[in-house]
């Protein structure tokens, strides 16, 4: 592992191989064995209480955003509402979450955490912070930048700017 991160700093690329139009296994591997274990440390807990990923998606953006209607959270998901359904009784059942009629329009319905969801989307949080702190403490100081940038740019290029506003609390300019 650290000689990818060597090669990388000194210019070359990591794997000898490599071609401008080859794929990049590199990353693709590495993303993928990173997201397995950032969501394995909250799926354990998760686990404890019957729950799974998506329980863990929805009492997230809830919380992060609280009014957020079903709407809302099913275009940032991008599930149907037969795929939230289940999770969000569920979770409104258990209660993480409490579900009231809008404040300027009745028929819809927006989403807040109760106390013990936002205690648990904290302590699910705190456990996948941790394990950002540990990476970032092994990288330079503007390392945390340069990772959202990069992640921002991994994003469709039509989705940037509202995905940079959810993440940045509603910044209205995504990064180039």
């Amino acid at each position: 592992m650290d000689g990818l991160l060597e090669a990388r700093r000194e210019g070359r690329a990591p794997d000898a191989h490599a071609t401008d139009d080859a794929p990049m296994f590199d990353l693709i591997e590495l993303f993928f064995f990173a997201y397995r274990d950032f969501v394995g440390d909250a799926d354990r807990l998760l686990e404890r209480m019957k729950f799974g990923r998506a329980h863990h998606r929805v009492l997230h953006f809830v919380n992060r955003r609280k009014g957020l209607t079903i709407a809302e959270l099913l275009d940032i998901l991008r599930i149907t509402k037969q795929s939230l359904s289940r999770v969000l009784k569920e979770l409104i059942d258990e209660g993480y979450v409490e579900q009231r009629a809008g404040a300027a329009d009745r028929r819809q319905r927006q989403l807040f955490p109760t106390a013990d969801g936002r205690a648990l989307a904290l302590e699910l949080a705190a456990l996948q912070s941790r394990r950002f702190e540990r990476a970032l403490a092994r990288l330079p100081e503007d390392a945390r930048e340069n990772a959202i940038e990069f992640l921002l740019a991994v994003v469709d290029p039509s989705e940037r700017r509202d995905i940079a506003a959810i993440v940045r609390g509603g910044e209205a300019e995504a990064p180039r």
